[in-house]
């Protein structure tokens, strides 16, 4: 391993040299004379990883040059070198982002050795924690919401990520559970390993066995000619994420939880067992506690799966945060279709916010993307609002008028000053009469092109009296 380089700073050579000489055993010693020559070795070397500099120098002292090499690179270790009588002024040189300080003479060598690797080491933590903190930030991003249900799913993402432990993700479809398990990895000490994910629901049987364990030659028809390694192979140094899990069946469900208590996992049709190091990450949309009960779920397999459990919210749980989500949305669909789509008025926004989202975030992003793409520019409005969600399928409660309209006004008294702002409920019915009236009344046409249900046009126009 190549060693580390660190930049002594002395005007008095034999100094500069007798330091040299102790510490090039474990480090690559460079030297300069004075703060001039020190910060032109330091924009030459980018992997420096320390500087020891007299405090005393002609020219630019060493308190100067430490706070410029700081602000040049905040994560370089800095270690000033000081005479008895300037300890104070070391001391104060610390505030300003010096790391350490050693008094002249130096006379104990293995203390000069241990606080110089104890300077590299702090540092060197210092840089990963805010460098996880930036990719903290950049992994939570992703989501989008200031509501107490998501700041709580980001506080245990915080919490969890750095860990080893197996965490099981309930919630919803379209929730966002793969987004919340894939943050878990990526701010893990196994990010740089594979994120292997499985969606259980769409395998069965034997065939879901084969994926998550894999098979020998000749283990079942059509098995390929060299076997196949399974997800928890696949995921080795890595996450593996089981999505969906409360859809698999009770035999996979004994060697899954074989293969989590003994970390060793077993191809189909083979005799030998191959240690796997993974961390298990699953998801469902099922109630997993209730299924234990009802003897559908194993009860070791549910308590070895929720370690940690993370509740990913329905978007009715938190529609305070449908506002951000649109805007997002918005940015990214406007700009991938010419950015002609600048906002979205209070009206639209407001028929979004009033909507039941049995999709959760997944059919708003699809909504948002639909609205801008059918738009023809500009503010996007109510009318530009699909009609699957100004009409509500029965038993949701119907989109909520923006704006009342005006009370009817006292017998005797004028009319108001100006009319009455139009319903949600106005409109839905104008856009479903103008859509009929151009198809001249076909209703399986107009259906097609609104994107609802004939049935649909059928009850809203029985609703209106409407032949």
């Amino acid at each position: 391993m190549a060693k580390r380089k660190i930049l002594i700073v002395d005007d008095e050579r034999p100094t500069r040299e007798a330091m040299a000489r102790v510490l090039s055993d474990k480090y690559e010693c460079m030297q300069a004379a004075d703060a001039e020559q020190a910060m032109k070795t330091l924009e030459s070397t980018p992997d420096l990883a320390l500087m020891i500099s007299d405090v005393r120098m002609p020219g630019e002292d060493g308190v100067s040059l430490v706070k410029r090499a700081k602000n040049a690179r905040p994560s370089l270790a800095c270690i000033l070198l000081t005479a008895y009588g300037t300890v104070d002024l070391a001391v104060e040189a610390m505030k300003d982002g010096a790391d350490d300080f050693l008094t002249k003479p130096i006379t104990d060598l293995d203390q000069l050795e241990l606080r110089v690797a104890n300077a590299i080491k702090t540092a060197g933590l210092e840089q990963e924690v805010a460098s996880l903190k930036e990719k903290l930030t950049g992994e939570l991003e992703n989501f989008t919401g200031k509501s107490p249900a998501m700041e709580r799913v980001y506080q245990t993402i915080r919490k969890v990520a750095p860990t080893n432990a197996t965490v099981l993700i309930e919630g919803p479809s379209g929730s966002g559970k793969e987004l919340a398990a894939r943050a878990i990895h990526n701010l893990s000490r196994r990010a740089k390993g594979p994120f292997v994910a499985l969606e259980c629901s769409a395998f069965e049987g034997e065939l879901l066995k084969s994926e998550l364990f894999g098979y020998v030659a000749g283990t079942f028809t059509g098995a390929l000619k060299e076997g196949k390694a399974g997800c928890f192979e696949a995921a080795d140094g890595g996450t593996l994420f089981l999505d969906e899990i409360g859809e698999i069946d009770m035999a996979t469900q004994i060697a899954l939880l074989r293969t989590l208590e003994s970390r060793k996992v077993r191809r189909l049709g083979d005799a030998i067992e191959r240690p796997v190091d993974f961390r298990l990450v699953a998801a469902t949309n099922r109630d997993l506690a209730k299924m234990v009960k009802e003897g559908t779920f194993r009860e070791d397999l549910y308590y070895r799966l929720n370690v940690i459990d993370l509740k990913t919210p329905a978007l009715k749980d938190h529609k305070e945060d449908i506002a951000l989500l649109v805007s997002r949305f918005l940015k990214e669909f406007s700009a991938q279709n010419g950015g002609a789509v600048t906002g979205i008025d209070q009206r639209a926004l407001k028929a979004l916010e009033d909507y039941s989202w049995p999709g959760n975030v997944r059919q708003l992003r699809n909504a948002v993307e639909k609205m801008v793409v059918l738009s023809s520019g500009g503010k996007l409005t109510v009318d530009d609002v699909p009609m699957e969600i100004l009409c509500a399928p029965a038993g949701e409660p119907p989109p909520q008028t923006v704006q009342s309209q005006a009370a009817t006004p006292p017998k005797g008294a004028g009319s108001p000053a100006t009319p009455p702002a139009q319903s949600l409920a106005d409109a839905e019915r104008d856009k479903i009469l103008a859509v009929l009236a151009s198809v001249g009344g076909n209703k399986t046409k107009a259906a097609e092109i609104l994107g609802i249900s004939r049935r649909t046009i059928h009850r809203k126009m029985v609703e209106w009296g409407v032949s």
